[in-house]
């Protein structure tokens, strides 16, 4: 059987990992997605990768949302969307005139900054302590997602950042989330068929990996009920700085 991307049946297994690693991801451990960020751009390319990665997040949120949609409200979901979609048009504005290194460097400078910010309010508890009601924290941190989610499916660490600084559980954490980015990811779909991202061959490999997503989702669920909340926040701690650091530092290794 000809398999995409003139790929091996090896490339495959490497790739099914990923997706493994993204189902973990999508069930409360956002950064451990820069595991198949990293292996899916390595094997197939860095933007081919955010065209294959996004149908496989939507599989991803259409299992979820139906999951946690007893956690949180649409109500909590619509005051990040307006700034969101912002950063998604610039995010798919900067995909045409940006190379990929720099792309990765801005998404991993954004991410560092905000956790240095939330781990500054965590250790003084009167830094920032408007923060979390600000309707500027608010809307720069939707569009600081939308510019990461469309540049590289990377928009994890930043939502957990967000949801750290507004201290929220790890149930409503995932409730948000899986409605969250159900809608956003679902609406970035058009732009990347402009871009040609999504086509029948990424769509093609996108059905060898959905196994691997779906083992992942339900070993992540298993996993999150029996992690403790304060063990779930320093692991979103853990997860974030890692991505932001490999983003910022170490870009030239996604690409091919």
């Amino acid at each position: 059987m000809e398999l995409p991307y003139d790929a091996t049946w090896t490339v495959i297994a490497a790739a099914l990992a990923g997706a493994f690693c993204l189902g973990v991801a999508k069930t409360g451990f956002p950064g451990i997605a820069i595991i198949n960020i990293l292996l899916v751009a390595e094997l197939f390319g860095t933007k081919n990768s955010i065209g294959i990665i996004l149908p496989l997040l939507i599989v991803c949120d259409l299992v979820i949302y139906p999951m946690y949609r007893k956690y949180a409200s649409w109500r909590q979901v619509w005051n990040l969307v307006p700034s969101t979609l912002i950063g998604v048009a610039l995010g798919w504005y900067f995909l045409k005139l940006i190379d990929d290194t720099t792309a990765k460097q801005v998404i991993g400078g954004i991410v560092l900054v905000m956790l240095v910010l939330q781990l500054i309010r965590e250790f003084r508890k009167t830094f920032l302590e408007h923060l979390p009601a600000s309707k500027t924290f608010v809307f720069g941190s939707g569009l600081m997602i939308g510019i990461s989610t469309m540049m590289a499916n990377a928009a994890g660490s930043v939502y957990s950042i967000y949801v750290l600084v507004r201290k929220l559980k790890k149930e409503d954490f995932l409730g948000i989330g899986a409605r969250f980015f159900l809608l956003i990811n679902t609406l970035k779909v058009p732009f990347l068929v402009e871009l040609d991202l999504i086509n029948r061959e990424s769509l093609y490999l996108d059905a060898l990996l959905v196994p691997g997503v779906l083992l992942g989702i339900f070993l992540g669920k298993t996993l999150i009920q029996i992690v403790p909340q304060r063990i779930f926040e320093w692991l979103l701690y853990a997860f974030t700085l890692i991505a932001g650091i490999w983003f910022l530092f170490f870009p030239d290794i996604l690409n091919k």
